[in-house]
């Protein structure tokens, strides 16, 4: 899953309790995780331990050849 924070409506005003700021400090241009690390992070959150993942993106998200969904317009 690529997490592209420019495309993202709640971008600053729900970065604080997204699980991408938690672990990176700031809103980065764009993070991609695989299955196994999403897997991790729905276990943390589920624990209460980081916070769930806010990204809602302004485009739909289909995923490429390669499988990671993308946005397009």
């Amino acid at each position: 899953m690529l997490i592209d924070c420019d495309t993202c409506v709640g971008r600053g005003v729900h970065c604080h309790d997204c699980v991408i700021t938690v672990l990176l400090s700031r809103p980065p241009e764009s993070v991609d995780f695989d299955d196994e690390e999403r897997t991790a992070l729905d276990s943390l959150a589920d624990a209460g331990l980081v916070p769930r993942l806010r990204m809602v993106p302004t485009l739909p998200l289909v995923p490429d050849s390669s499988g990671i969904a993308r946005g397009i317009a």
